[in-house]
């Protein structure tokens, strides 16, 4: 187990990550603020749903949920159609529209990261994926799993990090 002054650090660390979160938001187009984006990537990666389960993973209030609903389908990128088992609730899924953007989004974020972490090997980049998950599913984030798994990069045997049981 790490020691006090490591969980000091990483807690620095976690308040530093701000500029990192910051800079990915200033690279956004304007009009697709995070929570645009964030609705955006849920569907994608979840699927058609209710506003009430984008509440959910968003974690946010459903009056916050539907301000970022109403900007996304004013835009086109979304459409909000009636939920078979219950009249009175919608169904939100995206558009092509939506897609296209998303696209727009995805090559942005890939082509700043290629840049800022241009020195890193691809080994550095993978652990990196591998321990921000490991941390995530540790605190029960079901939200940001990944659509499809990505075949785990080969590293040297060396340099991995020893895996923990609880």
């Amino acid at each position: 187990m790490a020691e006090q002054a490591q969980y000091a650090e990483l807690m620095r660390q976690f308040s530093a990550f701000g500029a990192v979160k910051r800079e990915l938001g200033r690279m956004l187009p304007a009009d697709c603020p995070s929570g645009s984006a964030a609705v955006l990537t849920l569907l994608e990666r979840h699927g058609d749903m209710r506003m009430s389960k984008l509440a959910e993973l968003l974690a946010v209030d459903m009056s916050v949920t539907s301000r970022h609903v109403a900007h996304v389908a004013e835009r086109g990128w979304i459409d909000r159609s009636p939920d078979p088992a219950d009249k009175r609730s919608r169904i939100l899924h995206l558009t092509p529209a939506g897609l296209a953007q998303l696209d727009e989004l995805s090559r942005r974020t890939t082509e700043m990261l290629a840049r800022r972490l241009s020195d890193w090997t691809d080994e550095d980049v993978g652990q990196l994926i591998r321990l921000m998950s490991r941390l995530r599913a540790d605190f029960d984030d079901c939200r940001y799993a990944p659509a499809r798994p990505a075949p785990p990069p080969e590293t040297d045997p060396s340099t991995r990090t020893p895996a923990t049981t609880k």
